[in-house]
C-alpha cells in the first residue's frame, strides 16, 4: 500500500530527504495499482508544485498552511470534537493503546491521530480493505480539512480528498 505511505510522505512536514527522493517517489506514484488515475494526476500535480519551491518555500507553505491554521490541522480529533469535550482525551489514548497493541511505535511524542501517522499505520496492513476500512474511520475529518484547504486553493486539498475518497471506499464495499 504504497500510496498511503507516498501520502504520508508528503503530508509531513518537509524535509530535504523528501526533496532529494521526489524523482523516486514520481517513479512510484506511475506504478500504483491502489491509486485510480485521477489519484495518480493528483499525486504528480503535487509533486510538481513542489519541485517548484526551495526546501524553505516548501516548508514555510506548510508551516502556513497547516501548524498556523488551526481549521487545516492535520490532527483528525481536532475536528471532530468540541475544544473542551472531553472525548476528545480518552479517544487519543484509545487509539494510542490500539496502534501498541498493534505493535506500532509512535514517534517523536506525535499524538495518534495525526493524519500522517495514520497513514503510515495503514500503508503496513496487509490488504487495501484493511487500509480502507481503517481510513473509513477518518473520512469525516478528511473531508473537513479537503474543505478547509479548498478555500484557500491549497494544493494539500486534493492530497486530503484522496484519503476521504479512499475511506468512503470501504463504505461503499459495506
Amino acid at each position: 500500500m504504497i500510496l498511503y505511505k507516498i501520502l504520508s510522505v508528503l503530508l509531513e512536514y518537509p524535509n530535504q530527504e523528501l526533496l532529494e527522493h521526489r524523482e523516486e517517489i514520481v517513479d512510484l506514484i506511475s506504478t500504483l495499482e491502489s491509486a485510480t488515475e485521477t489519484d495518480k494526476q493528483v499525486l504528480l500535480e503535487f509533486m510538481a508544485w513542489m519541485e517548484s519551491l526551495s526546501l524553505t518555500q516548501f516548508q514555510a507553505n506548510y508551516v502556513n498552511t497547516f501548524d498556523l491554521a488551526p481549521d487545516n490541522a492535520l490532527y483528525l480529533t481536532h475536528h471532530l470534537f468540541e475544544e473542551q469535550d472531553r472525548d476528545r482525551g480518552p479517544t487519543l489514548v484509545n487509539l494510542s493503546e490500539f496502534f501498541k497493541s498493534e505493535g506500532f511505535e509512535i514517534a517523536n511524542g506525535e499524538l495518534p491521530d495525526y493524519l500522517p501517522l495514520i497513514l503510515e499505520y495503514v500503508s503496513g496492513l496487509e490488504n487495501e480493505a484493511s487500509a480502507r476500512l481503517f481510513l473509513q474511520q477518518s473520512s469525516h475529518a478528511s473531508e473537513i480539512i479537503a474543505g478547509n484547504l479548498e478555500k484557500t486553493n491549497s494544493p494539500y486539498a486534493p492530497l486530503l480528498r484522496i484519503v476521504e475518497r479512499h475511506g468512503r471506499l470501504a463504505e461503499i464495499a459495506a
